[in-house]
């Protein structure tokens, strides 16, 4: 358990880092894409389930975003849900498209006798597309750990202006 929390601590500190090199050398930071916040709809194919859910995105500097996610599987007869706590980093390509990142996945699963949750490491990599009235998406989500699985997702991210 301590070596995850000593993840999330890196995680966030990379993620506060504030503005990237060349923003502070020159003096002025480059403007920040606005926050989007969207639905998405995905496969897990480890579960062999259908997902729906809802992701933010908010961005901390031009290539690192806060990226939280819930997902819900559509799993008979259990109850199965997803809180995804990531951080994205969009490497300086010309539209910044793709990303990669990873953070923590915790997976709750429960019946009518039971429940458990499990923490996860998750891994991501995606392509977004930022310019238009919205932001389209298609990614795929590794997770390890006791509850191991991949899947795949797209949605629209929703501008908040």
């Amino acid at each position: 358990m301590r070596s995850v929390l000593r993840l999330a601590v890196v995680v966030a500190g990379v993620a506060l880092a504030g503005r990237p090199l060349g923003a502070q050398r020159r003096g002025s930071p480059a403007p920040l894409d606005p926050a989007r916040i969207g639905p998405h709809a995905g496969y897990n194919f480890d579960a062999d389930a259908l997902n729906l859910g809802l992701q933010a995105t908010l961005p901390v500097t031009q290539q690192v975003e806060l990226y939280p996610t819930f997902d819900y599987y559509f799993v008979s007869p259990l109850t199965q849900w997803a809180l995804n706590f990531d951080v994205k980093f969009r490497p300086r390509t010309r539209r910044r498209a793709l990303y990669v990142g990873g953070g923590l996945d915790y997976l709750h699963s429960s019946d009518s006798l039971a429940s458990s949750g499990d923490l996860n490491f998750s891994a991501i990599g995606g392509w977004e597309v930022l310019h238009g009235p919205v932001a389209p998406y298609v990614e795929g989500r590794l997770l390890l750990g006791h509850g191991s699985a991949f899947q795949v997702a797209g949605g629209f991210g929703f501008y908040l202006h």
